[in-house]
């Protein structure tokens, strides 16, 4: 799915310093479901934000390779939280990179950035009846905190200037765009919908227009 944006003065690419690998790490990668897929890890010197965000090179990645940026979800990743989309989305985004080619930004984000701890105070105001941006925002914190200036360092040290984006976030793509990369297409992920995640999914289409499909959404709820 093409996000646009021609380029004005205003969206002109930001400087972004140099980030450069570290270390690359072969790791076979096993899935509960029996998917299996050798990977290759690659960490880095010179992150703008000082974390330890992974680089997971798949398959053969070609001059348009396929990326994900995925951000760090304990409780859905590592746990299998029925609350939010992260881990299924997780375990999709690695197949299908791994089927054509490309690198997926494991970022330590947890909660849109905004850390473990005060996602879990988020979902105890999500029980009161708050949706998740709205639960971020009685903390004191924003609706999402995420930034991608490292993602973009990354990508640049790994010599990927042009990409499709597998995501269903618009925002994704328009940063990576202002940091200087050419995103071609954003790719939607698919819809993995649970009755405990059907609000936050809806929220997500509704606050930030995530590609996610409205109308089915709302059928899953009332049916």
């Amino acid at each position: 799915m093409p996000d646009n944006p021609a380029a004005t003065p205003a969206d002109a690419p930001a400087a972004t310093p140099a980030a450069t690998p570290r270390s690359r790490v072969r790791v076979p990668l096993r899935f509960g479901d029996g998917y299996r897929v050798d990977a290759e890890l690659v960490t880095f010197h010179g992150l703008a934000d000082g974390q330890e965000h992974l680089a997971v090179v798949l398959g053969d990645p070609g001059p348009v390779p396929l990326v994900r940026l995925h951000s760090e979800c304990l409780t859905g990743d590592v746990f299998g939280s029925a609350r939010c989309d992260c881990g299924p989305q997780l375990r999709e985004a690695v197949e299908r990179i791994a089927e054509r080619g490309g690198v997926l930004l494991y970022l330590r984000q947890e909660g849109r950035g905004i850390g473990l701890y005060n996602k879990l105070d988020a979902y105890a105001l999500q029980d009161q009846g708050l949706d998740t941006y709205a639960a971020n925002t009685a903390l004191g914190l924003p609706e999402d905190a995420r930034d991608y200036t490292a993602a973009a360092q990354m990508l640049t040290a790994l010599g990927i200037g042009r990409l499709d984006l597998l995501s269903n976030n618009p925002d994704k793509a328009g940063q990576l765009r202002n940091l200087g990369i050419d995103v071609r297409d954003r790719v939607p992920t698919g819809v993995h919908a649970t009755p405990d995640n059907l609000r936050y999914l809806r929220a997500k289409v509704l606050q930030t227009q995530h590609t996610l499909p409205l109308g089915e959404l709302t059928e899953l709820s009332v049916g």
